[in-house]
């Protein structure tokens, strides 16, 4: 559970978002300035032919977003950063 990052507390704020899993970003829903909430849709990932979507984990402002439609992305990529 904690290589998967699944044991990480609800009091620690995470400031970026990683790629789960190698796959293809089909859409990005966000862009850098737009306040977000908690369960939010952020961006579409294709992976083994499943789209999954990948959702804010708390709510704050994204700071950056580090891909763009259509790009290929590695396990553990840098999606976007939050404040």
């Amino acid at each position: 559970m904690q290589k998967l990052g699944l044991s990480i507390g609800g009091s620690q704020k995470q400031n970026v978002v990683k790629a789960p899993m190698p796959g293809l970003v089909l859409s990005v829903m966000v862009e850098p300035g737009q306040v977000v909430s908690k369960g939010d849709p952020l961006l579409i990932l294709e992976a083994m032919k499943m789209e999954n979507v990948i959702k804010a984990i708390g709510d704050g402002t994204v700071k950056s977003v580090a891909v763009e439609k259509g790009a290929a992305v590695e396990k553990g990529h840098l999606l976007l950063e939050m404040e």
